[in-house]
């Protein structure tokens, strides 16, 4: 068995209050990431318990079997690490799948094969479900811990492959930034994961340019 990958220890986690901008289950996990290859690559999850507190923020598990998970993930070891080790794979491919949607080019099946085996390992050990009159998907937080938090994921990942207009899937133009993001704008023209940070930070970039090359020479 392959080691497990940890992330590096690149920042301090806010998986449990990150803004949940992607529209989607699946872009928002691909958000606790951010800056991919660059140097100011920022990580929040460094661990299970990162996870679980992602989860309950998204409202992906309620109160209770939050704090069942997390009971789970500090006294066995097997469940922290296969939570971790497999969540940042499915991470990692469903990023990638959506990374090159967006840029309009053709996912590996490489990526679509991680797809595909995480859904239906969690598939395997979920139950079909109905809750007035709709059906559904539901993971025995106690009997599959790990897939209760990925099948989710994995399912809305495919959903958003197998059903979304791919034309509004985009990806943010900001500096070092790289979230992902479902343009559901009238205009289909949004470019930043929030105006209120990534727009404005290169807002402020342009007027900084301007204000520069507005400066007379000075001859030497």
């Amino acid at each position: 068995m392959a080691a497990m990958r940890k992330p590096p220890p690149s920042s301090e986690s806010r998986a449990g209050s990150l803004p949940l901008v992607g529209g989607v289950l699946a872009l928002d996990f691909c958000n606790t990431s951010s800056g991919r290859s660059t140097e100011r690559h920022l990580e929040h999850l460094h661990g299970a318990d990162d996870i679980v507190a992602w989860a309950q923020h998204t409202m992906l598990l309620d109160e209770a079997r939050a704090a069942k998970l997390r009971v789970r993930v500090v006294r066995e070891s097997a469940v922290a690490q296969a939570l971790l080790r497999r969540a940042l794979h499915l991470r990692d491919a469903i990023y990638r799948l959506n990374a090159a949607l967006a840029q309009h080019a053709v996912p590996t099946q490489a990526d679509m094969d991680a797809l595909a085996h995480e859904h239906a390992a969690c598939l395997a050990k979920g139950q079909l479900a109905t809750h007035d009159g709709a059906f559904g998907w539901t993971w025995d937080i106690d009997a599959a811990p790990v897939e209760a938090v990925l099948g989710p994921i994995a399912a809305s990942a495919m959903t958003l492959l197998t059903q979304a207009d791919h034309a509004r899937l985009k990806q943010c133009s900001g500096h070092q930034c790289g979230w992902l993001f479902l343009d559901v704008s009238k205009s289909n023209k949004r470019r930043w994961c929030e105006m209120e940070v990534c727009g404005n930070r290169a807002k402020q970039k342009r007027l900084r340019g301007r204000a520069a090359s507005a400066l007379p020479k000075v001859d030497v």
